[in-house]
């Protein structure tokens, strides 16, 4: 995962509404009528959340008619995940010392 797509996925989740729709969407697959029900927003406003949500590839969007069907896109989850413990893991790794100075950054030292 690219450095461009975990800005894009932490643009969309710095949205409150937007953490709440994915937690809605954690049992399964919604039609976006039943997502609206959960929410004291329009349709219009909807829509924007869940294109912010499908661009980013968090969500995957079905159409069946007239009727969109949201879902998690589980990968793009389980990869933006894997990318912060990646992170936890590589200054365990490389020890915690800086090149420059020697004394892992903090100048008190």
């Amino acid at each position: 995962m690219d450095t461009s797509m975990i800005t894009n996925i932490c643009k969309a989740l710095s949205s409150p509404i937007r953490l709440e729709i994915l937690q809605q969407l954690i049992n399964g697959e919604k039609c976006a009528c039943h997502l609206l029900d959960c929410f004291e927003i329009t349709q219009p406003t909807l829509s924007h959340h869940m294109r912010v949500l499908c661009d980013c590839g968090l969500i995957q969007d079905r159409k069946a008619g007239k009727w969109h069907y949201y879902a998690l896109e589980r990968e793009t989850l389980h990869q933006f995940g894997d990318f912060f413990v990646h992170m936890g893991t590589l200054n365990r790794e490389a020890g915690s010392l800086c090149d420059c100075c020697g004394n892992g950054g903090h100048e008190d030292e």
